[in-house]
This record gives structure tokens, C-alpha cells and sequence, in this order.
């Protein structure tokens, strides 16, 4: 089978079985120092030869669909225990199969065209996935409704810890002073708006393109008590209108698109005060730019695109603010998974029941390949701050971990 071909190279360490639609099985990989001592001896069926065929010539695209529909099942382990295998063994190297050296050779021509991001697309990527019901996403979120990379200062925080941690986190980071004009852009069910102004008197404006998320977050607002400092509308962030003391963006950059970089950032410069200033919160690369799994932006996030620094900085540059801060979470959300992906679990039975089950398995296969990717594949969150002024933010990062210290302005100008 082309699938064992496409196996065989890389999976060394753990263990895999593959059974094929005559009964044949095939093992690949061994248990060795490498191999976690709870990962189980991973068994899969394949249902038929097609689906073996186009597992080895394109398995960044058909695993997921095999998974989704019932033509690959797991008979030993989980999705998840099958993905990391295939995961650690690969690291950050190119999946391997048939297709996948055409597709990453050929990805950067094509990208412009698959994250031309334009308003009228971007609301109908949006909607793809966050228009999905509520229901659904309280079932494995934390309380506030985070669907974001929680901060795990401490190993054995629970995801409420974490998620209220990230939030505080990027407060500290937006230098909050009563009586400024917060802009949130992607402000997804409302929690961090409202925290923000719960730690200060700060009127916040929190856009989204999702019907769904702006329902919930007006509803939110109004029982939190702030409704009359924080305001939620349906809106692209280049319809908004300045000028605004902070803008913050979390989780939204990877929607934006590499052709609209420049545009995203020159646009929050816009928006700043002179003395104002931004933080962007995005999921990244280590490995350099790369193209989006073909699999994720088919199901999953249509447009998107995870960037690596390399080609977000340029454009920073370009708007002529300064980076005032840049800082890499690694095994964050891997963690942030984790809790998601057993949480979902847990609730499986009461998901299938909201849609069925073929989307409880796409689900399953999102979280658990995602996890995979900050694991084993160079997966990165990055926190970008950023200012038109190079004396708006404090000279050193104390301000950010002193529990306390209020923090001190930036260095003052030589006399």
C-alpha cells in the first residue's frame, strides 16, 4: 500500500499497527527511550484499498476525512495516540506524502489566492466556525469562554486558573489607565473586553464577525454590569474609527492573511494615539512560513494561516511602530488542548446529540491534531506589543511580574 510507503521512513519510535482491507497487518516503529511510557500500541483499520491509496498520496488532507468518515478506525488507542505518534516521529519535517512535496513546493504560489481575505470572505470564514452553536463551545471551554491559548504559570493550574491568567497577562501588557478607549479587535464572546474593564475605567469596543459571538457577548456585558463602558458590534476592523488609547487582538491575526498584513498593521497605527499602544496575540511558526494544513482550511478555519515571525515583522516595520515587546509561548496551548480535548470528550455523547457523529469525530480530529502541532511540530503562540512611541511602555518587563508595582512610565526624554 502507498500508505505504508509514506509510514515506513519516519515512525521509529512507538508503536503502530495497520491493518488493511484484507486482514494483512503491518507494524511500524518500535518501543524504545523515546516512546511515552502511557502511549499505547496504536492499531488502525483501513476499510478499503482507495482509502490506503490516498492516505500515502495525501495524508495532510484524507486522514481527517478517513477519520470523519468511519473508512479509518482506531481498534487500539485513540486519534489522539495515532496522531502523535506520527507527529513526534515527523517533528516539523514535511508529511511525506505522494502529494505533500508538490503542495509546499507549489503552497506559497497559491497562498495569496486561498487568504485573499477581503470583508465580504472574512465574514463568511468567520461564520464557517464561530457561528456554530453555543451550546457546543460552552461544553469545552472554561466559564468565560476563552477560546484562545490559556497562560500556565504554574503546571497544575486548572483552565480557569490559566485563562484568567492570560487575561491579566495581556492587561499588564496594555498599560490600562482610567478613562481610556479600548478597541478589541475579534473580541469573540466578550470575556476579555469585560475583564479589561473591570480592571479599569476604560470604555472598550469589542468587533466581531460573528452574529453569534455578538449575541452572547451583548447578553454578557449587560448581566456583568458594564454595558455603559463596553460595547460589542457586528463590524470588520478596517470599517472601525479611531482614535483609540489600546487596541488589542486576540486570536484574530490568523484569519487576516499574509496579503493583508501590511493592512492589518497600518490600520491599528491608525488607530493609536500617539502615545497608544497595541498588543497582538496570535498563533505562529517556529520553522519559518509554511502553508495551512490543506485538512484545517478545508473543515476548519477556511482563509487562515498561522504566520511566522519572519514575515509578521516586516510589516510592523513598515507602519513605523515599534515592537516594544515580543514574547514566545511554546507548550501553552498544547496544554490549552489538552483541557479542551478531554472536556469534549467528556461531553461527547451530548455534542453528537447537537449535531451527530461524524462532526463529533471532525471535532475530535481538530483538537487532537492541533495539540499535536504546538507538541511535536513548532507550533508557537507570540504576544507582539507594539507603540508609536518609543517611550510609552516601561524600559524593562518588571512592571509585568512585580506583584504590586505599578508600572512606572516609559523612560523619560533627556532634558
Amino acid at each position: 500500500m502507498l500508505l505504508s510507503k509514506f509510514l515506513a521512513p519516519f515512525v521509529r519510535s512507538g508503536e503502530l499497527t495497520v491493518i488493511d482491507p484484507s486482514g494483512t497487518r503491518t507494524q511500524f516503529g518500535r518501543r524504545d527511550d523515546a516512546t511515552p511510557l502511557d502511549e499505547p500500541h496504536v492499531v488502525i483499520r483501513i476499510a478499503d484499498r482507495l482509502t490506503g491509496f490516498k492516505l500515502g498520496l495525501n495524508p495532510g488532507l484524507y486522514a481527517g476525512e478517513a477519520y470523519m468518515d468511519g473508512s479509518l478506525t482506531i481498534e487500539n488507542g485513540t486519534i489522539y495516540d495515532l496522531l502523535a505518534i506520527v507527529t513526534r516521529n515527523m517533528g516539523i519535517a514535511l508529511p511525506g506524502g505522494a502529494f505533500d512535496k508538490w503542495r509546499h513546493r507549489f503552497g506559497p504560489i497559491l497562498r495569496p489566492l486561498q487568504q485573499l481575505n477581503s470583508m465580504a470572505r472574512s465574514r463568511r470564514n468567520v461564520a464557517h466556525h464561530y457561528d456554530l452553536s453555543r451550546d457546543l463551545y460552552r461544553r469545552f471551554l472554561d466559564r468565560d469562554m476563552q477560546y484562545s491559548c490559556a497562560y500556565f504559570e504554574r503546571p497544575d493550574m486548572t483552565l480557569e486558573e490559566a485563562q484568567t491568567a492570560k487575561k491579566n497577562h495581556i492587561a499588564k501588557k496594555l498599560l490600562l489607565r482610567d478613562g481610556q478607549r479600548v478597541l478589541d479587535i475579534g473580541s469573540g464572546w466578550g470575556g476579555l473586553a469585560i475583564t479589561l474593564a473591570r480592571q479599569a475605567r476604560v470604555e472598550v469596543l469589542g468587533v466581531t464577525l460573528s452574529k453569534e459571538q455578538l449575541d452572547y457577548a451583548r447578553i454578557r456585558a449587560a448581566e456583568a454590569g458594564v454595558a455603559n463602558r463596553v460595547r460589542f458590534e457586528l463590524a470588520d476592523y478596517r470599517e472601525i474609527k479611531g482614535p483609540f488609547d489600546r487596541v488589542v487582538s486576540v486570536g484574530m491575526f490568523e484569519h487576516v492573511g499574509v496579503p493583508n498584513y501590511d493592512t492589518y498593521f497600518s490600520t491599528i497605527r491608525d488607530l493609536l494615539t500617539p502615545d497608544g499602544v497595541a498588543l497582538v496575540h496570535s498563533i505562529g511558526r517556529a520553522d519559518g512560513p509554511g502553508v495551512t494544513n490543506p485538512w484545517i482550511r478545508k473543515y476548519i478555519f477556511p482563509g487562515g494561516y498561522s504566520p511566522a515571525l519572519s514575515e509578521t515583522l516586516p510589516s510592523i516595520e513598515r507602519t513605523g511602530m515599534y515592537a516594544t515587546d515580543i514574547e514566545i509561548w511554546r507548550l501553552h496551548y498544547a496544554e490549552t488542548l489538552r483541557h479542551w480535548r478531554q472536556r469534549f470528550l467528556a461531553q461527547r455523547d451530548e455534542i453528537e446529540k447537537l449535531y451527530d457523529a461524524r462532526f463529533c469525530r471532525m471535532f475530535e480530529f481538530y483538537l487532537a491534531g492541533s495539540e499535536c502541532a504546538f507538541r511535536y511540530q513548532g507550533h508557537i503562540v507570540f504576544q507582539a506589543q507594539l507603540s508609536r512611541s518609543v517611550a510609552a511602555v516601561p524600559a524593562t518587563r518588571a512592571y509585568l511580574y512585580d506583584a504590586g508595582t505599578k508600572p512606572a512610565a516609559g523612560l523619560a526624554r533627556a532634558s
